[in-house]
């Protein structure tokens, strides 16, 4: 194999930046030496062969090892080697090809910013951006809170886990990863087996400001929003559903590999009898369940709301002077349109 080498270099004269294989010919304490053939001999010192002193201390002479070039003639006439740059050449030449055959590639996570996981692969530093985690792993914090983004990030330091290389730069020694391409993968493959307007019976798995996600199939995970928990307003998710609690919901949209859900598809229309129950004129009784920029909502039975508009009383100020949250109130029904669910109302002076 020696021999072999010394013909190949006697054909190629190195350059700097060229990698090579080479036997190693001598070791010292602070020095490494490879046989670079007619072209001389090569040294590996300073940091370079403090980073790489505890591979090369079991190494032998006549054990071949790859190097890269960084320098044609030192003070002392020796060409200058580097074992860590070489290894780095060869390891940007395997990810390119990890990447361009979309492998799956397991790493522990080192650290945790703000913005996502960091982590390495051959020893180059890679990055998982928060927006490229599965959604087992991604954190979901209301309101975008950094701090609190930060804190469920740290969680999952230590932890190994899937990812498929996303992007990468050899100039700028940045690797991209990402763990939810290989999830939208396999969310792909299962969404196969389920269509819009599928009833599924799932785990709730996470509960947020805007609605509920519901993990369901083989590992799918869906979204109900919160005006798809329930025919009648919901202002608190938490107040209708709880994490690890098992649900049944229709299918409602498949976007992208994204799946949306609803609850009260399941439930009968309570709006399909308004226009028959109410009409233009008639004095119903109501409760004002809340206030909002435009007037106040109004429930006159079990899953139906009116809403008496703020221009029927001037100003919100005005309308808190004549309304109370909770308490019941007759009022005059002005509009009915049950396709759109929407109820009018006025109320009716004492």
């Amino acid at each position: 194999m020696k021999q072999e080498l010394k013909e190949k270099n006697l054909l190629e004269i190195p350059r700097e930046g060229d990698t090579v294989d080479a036997p190693i010919v001598g070791k010292g304490r602070a020095a490494a030496f490879v046989d670079l053939g007619a072209f001389g001999t090569g040294i590996i010192y300073g940091q370079e062969f403090q980073q790489s002193k505890d591979e090369l201390k079991d190494l032998n002479d006549g054990d071949i090892v790859t190097v890269k070039i960084i320098g044609l003639e030192t003070e002392d006439g020796y060409v200058e080697c580097s074992r860590i740059q070489a290894q780095k050449e060869k390891a940007w030449g395997t990810l390119q090809k990890k990447k361009e055959d979309e492998e799956t590639l397991i790493v522990k996570i080192e650290g945790a910013n703000k913005g996502g996981l960091l982590a390495k692969i051959s020893g180059i530093p890679s990055f998982i951006p928060s927006s490229q985690l599965s959604s087992e792993n991604y954190p979901r914090v209301e309101g975008g809170d950094t701090s609190k983004i930060l804190k469920e990030l740290q969680k999952l330091v230590g932890k190994e886990i899937e990812v498929k290389i996303l992007d990468l730069s050899k100039e700028g020694e940045k690797i991209i990863l990402s763990e939810k391409t290989k999830e939208t993968e396999e969310t792909q493959s299962s969404l196969k087996s389920h269509s819009e307007g599928d009833i599924v019976e799932g785990e709730i798995t996470g509960i947020v400001d805007f609605g509920a996600f519901v993990r369901f199939g083989e590992g799918v995970e869906g979204l109900i929003h919160i005006s798809e928990m329930n025919w009648s307003l919901v202002e608190d998710p938490r107040e209708v559903l709880k994490e690890g609690e098992k649900v049944k919901a229709k299918i409602i949209k498949i976007d992208n590999g994204k799946v949306f859900l609803s609850l009260k598809a399941l439930k009968e229309d309570p709006w399909k009898e308004v226009e028959k129950n109410y009409k233009s004129g008639d004095i119903i009784e109501g409760t004002v369940t809340k206030f909002i920029s435009f007037g106040a909502f109004v429930e006159i039975e079990s899953g139906i709301q009116g809403l008496c508009h703020i221009s029927e009383f001037q100003t919100r100020e005005k309308m808190e002077e004549v309304l109370e949250i909770g308490k019941s109130y007759k009022f005059k029904v002005l509009s009915v349109n049950a396709e759109e669910h929407r109820l009018g109302l006025r109320p009716v002076e004492k």
